[in-house]
């Protein structure tokens, strides 16, 4: 965790290691949520690069009878 300060303008900057560890790049787009008190910057990521991100997902979970 690391603390950023917001300038006049509203702006952040994203620290560097986070930068590192998301892949982030610049111009890249972000969602922004507002969820339980804090702010939740999303990756916006192609379709093509999200292939494979549920391999080994269980799917043998029992379904309430109107989600069938």
């Amino acid at each position: 965790m690391e603390a950023v300060k917001i300038s006049p303008k509203y702006q952040v900057v994203i620290p560097k290691k986070l930068r590192e560890t998301l892949n982030l790049t610049p111009g890249q787009q972000v969602q922004m949520i507002a969820f339980e008190g804090r702010i939740e910057m999303i990756p916006v990521r192609q379709v093509s690069e999200m292939k494979g991100f549920l391999k080994g997902i269980k799917t043998t979970v029992k379904r309430e009878k109107d989600r069938i």
